[in-house]
């Protein structure tokens, strides 16, 4: 298994998978713009080795398609990721095991846990080059600037790590940076996450908040530290459990804190709380460009990396982008602790077109009256990923929620808008959700499409169209007798039914 960002990149150029680029690229929105079309197509990923004003590669695109997210980690399929998912919801909520079979799994599981534990590396590659002082220049490293309307260069795939001043635990998150000087950036993080808890605590012991920033990491371990599952675990037992073996650690230089080993780039610093300076607009997962906000500065001291280090990155905007695909990924890896915590719901599905988390899909095994409401409210409320969920459409569990076209039918077929559909104003929302009247405030909308019964209506349902058994069952004995055995039918091209795909 890959288990740097060198061994992934190698893996993929084996597969075909990987274009290098020797042509002289500008990091000034030239290289977004050849990676946005490369993702349109969900063409390879990509290593531009001629970076203009700099002597460093830029690799771009590698989380492009879940196939290759799948790889990372070190799986084939997607539907293997739920497997995963089952780990994580049998830790997150565990059960006494009721056969001997359920406590052998649950072994195996805390076995993988102890197998997770991340270890030491005394020499790490991450620093065999030390730049400190007034010898660190941050334009060393080929940020990328993706739109012409953003404010300045971005870090956005950079691991984020700070450590409680209290208990001492670390968080690990991906947070876009916007570089303001040779030696200070921004970081733009939302109040609930980690980070910026993690610079309140800080402010109330007057203490400067310790930052590394981790750059061209293993693109497991991104896959890890994107993940909120309510787990008490942390992100680089995350990283173990999804790779099976623990992740490499090292000491950082001038900070007390730990990064992987194999990191391309290490960027060591502090935020003094109350130092603030306006960050954006960028490009943002909406499709928009975001407001400006004042943000957290960090000033850094001392940089680290590997000889001929790989600058990793990606950017946002509306999808298909990288973070869609991760989430497409993640989406597996919910379904398993998304059926623990609300038992009626079969499955989900967030499509990539909205946005990835912006409208929900989800299934039931429908058993009694009002059931989808209770679904949909249950779902709002079931993870912390689902706050900002803006419309949850409930189906039938005979629905394949990841065709659009039977979700479609669904909807049109079974809802009655005046019944159906329910709404809840005034719900705290994303700030970056310009649909919303009020920044941070916004409704939600429930549809129920899922088929009705008694006393949610006062009229048979009719029943639905289905080819006898007996006629299709000879049919498919006398499909070669009728001369048709070399037309194969399977999945329709859905541009032939009037779709622009």
């Amino acid at each position: 298994m890959a288990r740097d960002l060198r061994e992934f990149l190698n893996l993929l150029e084996q597969r075909g998978q990987l274009q290098r680029i020797k042509a002289l690229v500008d990091s000034d929105l030239e290289i977004a713009e050849i990676s946005n079309r490369m993702l349109q197509q969900g063409g390879p990923a990509l290593l531009f080795e001629n970076v203009k004003g700099s002597p460093h590669s830029i690799a771009i695109n590698v989380m492009g398609t879940v196939e290759r997210i799948c790889w990372a980690m070190n799986m084939e399929q997607p539907q293997e990721l739920e497997d995963l998912g089952k780990k994580l919801a049998m830790l997150q909520q565990p059960k006494p095991p009721k056969k001997v079979a359920q406590a052998i799994d649950f072994g195996k599981v805390l076995f993988d846990v102890v197998k997770a534990k991340p270890g030491r590396d005394f020499f790490p590659p991450c620093h065999q080059v030390v730049v400190e002082g007034e010898d660190l220049d941050l334009n060393q490293i080929p940020m990328i600037r993706p739109y012409c309307g953003d404010a300045g260069k971005i870090i956005t795939l950079g691991l984020v790590i700070t450590r409680d001043c209290e208990t001492g635990t670390p968080n690990v998150g991906v947070y876009r940076l916007q570089l303001q000087s040779q030696n200070t950036m921004t970081v733009h993080w939302l109040s609930v996450r980690g980070g910026a808890r993690h610079l309140r605590k800080a402010a109330e012991q007057g203490k400067k908040l310790e930052v590394a920033i981790a750059l061209g990491v293993d693109p497991l371990i991104i896959m890890a530290a994107a993940t909120p599952i309510p787990v008490d675990l942390s992100e680089w037992l995350f990283a173990g459990l999804y790779g099976g073996s623990g992740v490499k650690l090292a000491k950082c230089k001038t900070v007390d804190l730990e990064v992987p080993a194999d990191s391309e780039f290490v960027l060591e610093g502090t935020i003094t709380p109350g130092e603030v300076l306006p960050d954006g607009p960028f490009g943002d997962h909406m499709g928009y460009y975001g407001g400006v906000e004042d943000s957290p500065l960090i000033r850094f001291h001392c940089m680290t990396h590997r000889k001929d280090p790989i600058y990793l990155t990606t950017f946002s905007g509306r999808p298909p982008k990288e973070e869609a695909m991760m989430a497409i990924a993640l989406n597996r890896i919910y379904t398993p602790i998304l059926r623990q915590q609300v038992s009626e719901i079969t499955d989900f599905f967030l499509p990539m077109e909205a946005l990835s988390y912006k409208a929900a899909v989800i299934s039931i095994d429908k058993a009694y009256p009002g059931q989808a409401r209770r679904a949909a409210l249950a779902f709002w409320s079931a993870l912390p990923q689902f706050t900002y969920t803006k419309f949850v459409i409930v189906v039938d569990k005979s629905i394949n929620i990841r065709d659009p076209r039977q979700v479609v039918w669904a909807i049109t077929s079974k809802v009655d808008p005046v019944r159906d559909v329910f709404i809840l104003p005034e719900t705290p929302f994303d700030t970056l959700d310009f649909a919303s009247e009020k920044i941070g405030l916004g409704g939600r909308m429930g549809i129920d499409a899922t088929t009705k019964m008694p006393p949610e209506t006062d009229h048979p349902w009719g029943d639905p169209l289905e080819s006898d058994p007996d006629v299709a069952a000879m049919v498919d004995r006398r499909w070669a007798e009728y001369g048709l055995a070399d037309l194969k039918l399977g999945e329709v091209d859905p541009n032939l039914f009037g779709y622009e795909m």
